[in-house]
This record gives C-alpha cells, structure tokens and sequence, in this order.
C-alpha cells in the first residue's frame, strides 16, 4: 500500500483545462525552473515555490502534491521542448552525411540543455528520482522513433528492423557521457558531446552502413516526423 501511494504522489498532475489554470500551472512550473537552476533539488520545497510564483502555497498544493510532482511535470515539460527541437529539420547547410547529422543534432541539443541549468539538474544531477527517470526515458524514446523518420527524409536506408530501438540505445549511452561532463563541470561540454557523439555513431556503425545516399527533402517527409504523444503509450516502439 506504501508504494503504492508513493507512486501515486510521483505522477504528474493532470493537465489543467481552464485557461486560468493552464497559466498558474506554467506560472509554478517557470518558478520550479528558476528555483533548480539555482539549487538542488533536495533544497527546493514547496514552499520555496510559492514564494517564486508569489501564490498561496494552498495553489501549489492543488498542483503538486509534494515537490517531486513538480519536478516530474517540468521534466515532462522540458520534454516537449526538447522533442520539439529535435525534430526541426537541418538545412543551409542539409547534413551530406548520417554522422553529421547526428553530430549536428547532438550539437544542438547540448546547446539547448546548457542554456536551461535547471534541465541538466534534472537530467543528469546524481539525484534524479525514479519517477523523473521514467519521464526522461519516455522522452528519448519519442526522439528516437522520429530520429529514425528523419534517417529515412534524408537517405535511402536499407531494411532494418528495430532501427528506432538501436536508436534509443546510442541516445542512452550519450546520456551517459553527457551526464559523466555535468558531474564534473556542470555544463556539457564541447569536448565531451563530441565524445558522446563518436560514441552514438561508433555504436550506429554496426547496424547502419558507413555511407547512405542522400535524398531529396520533402515536405511529405518532414511532416512525419512529428509524433503525438498520445502514440507512446504502451510499448513506444509498437508498430514501428
């Protein structure tokens, strides 16, 4: 019963509806940003929250039920940013080939998450919770599956199965790289995103082929790539 109440406290609130609600939702969410940008996490507190966003703490309770539920909806929040990001197409100039797409995509997104400190202390800080850890990997596995789509605008790719989930799993391992660089500088680095970069295409290399054609880009294959998120409940990669 303990756990399962804790597991109920963890999940993020429901979105709100109203449009007033929609906007004290964002309003904590923006202070919680502010707040982890500065400290950890086990220093923030509801209240702290309340302060931040200059509402009652009562309003913040009727949001989050405790601070982790705050955390998770600003992960899921930063998810939707990062997605977002991820699936902007790459031209002037196009990528000629896959490992520099990756390695402008990685660029990218290094750049983004270093501009967001609260993000990197959510994602790769020693003290993320199981519950911002889940929202995390949901995340990369929607980024994975439109990762795979944005292969398939730019080249003609051969038949390969699972394609998404080798995908996922040389996201995870830069992950891991990048989390490695926040431990010791608090930023990702240029020199460790490019290691985690010569690590996702090292790990791509056994499944892919060292060159791939490029194809003309159209619009038809740029709009796949977006995927809505009510498409990764239950298994993300089911179907692909």
């Amino acid at each position: 019963m303990a756990d399962e109440l804790t597991s109920r406290l963890e999940l993020p609130p429901a979105r709100p509806m109203r449009k007033r609600g929609i906007e004290r939702h964002n309003l904590l969410l923006d202070a919680t940003e502010r707040l982890l940008a500065e400290s950890s996490d086990e220093d923030v507190s509801l209240a702290q929250i309340a302060e931040a966003a200059e509402v009652p703490l009562a309003s913040v309770y009727h949001f989050f039920p405790n601070r982790n539920a705050a955390f998770v909806a600003l992960a899921l929040r930063f998810n939707e940013e990062f997605y977002r990001l991820s699936i902007e197409p790459l031209t002037d100039p196009e990528p000629s080939s896959w490992q520099e797409m990756l390695d402008m995509k990685h660029a990218r997104a290094a750049a983004f998450q270093n501009s967001r400190p609260a993000a990197l202390r959510l994602f790769l800080g020693a003290g993320v919770s199981v519950a911002v850890r889940n929202a995390d990997l949901s995340g990369n596995a929607r980024i994975a599956r439109s990762r795979e789509r944005m292969f398939d605008a730019y080249f003609h790719m051969p038949y390969m199965p699972d394609f998404a989930k080798r995908l996922e799993v040389s996201g995870a391992a830069m992950d891991g790289i990048w989390a490695l660089s926040y431990g010791r500088h608090r930023s990702i680095t240029e020199e460790f995103r490019k290691e985690a970069t010569a690590v996702a295409v090292t790990y791509l290399r056994r499944h892919l082929p060292e060159f791939l054609p490029r194809k003309a880009l159209t619009q038809a294959a740029l709009e796949r790539l977006y995927i809505p998120l009510d498409e990764m409940s239950g298994d993300p990669f089911a179907g692909e």
